[in-house]
């Protein structure tokens, strides 16, 4: 069991706070969704309400 209920999403722009236990992990950090994890090498943000990162 984690002693961290939420956590902020990796991605800079992003402003996700996500549970641990619902990331995307990616080279050992947490991220709320695979745009995130992959760099939004795509053009594409995260897709998550009231955020318009893009990496």
């Amino acid at each position: 069991m984690s002693d961290v209920d939420r956590v902020k999403c990796a991605c800079s722009d992003c402003v996700c706070v996500i549970a641990p236990e619902k990331a995307v992990e990616q080279n050992g950090r947490l991220y709320c969704g695979d745009a995130c994890a992959r760099g939004h090498g795509s053009g594409s943000g995260c897709g998550h309400a009231g955020c318009d990162c893009k990496g």
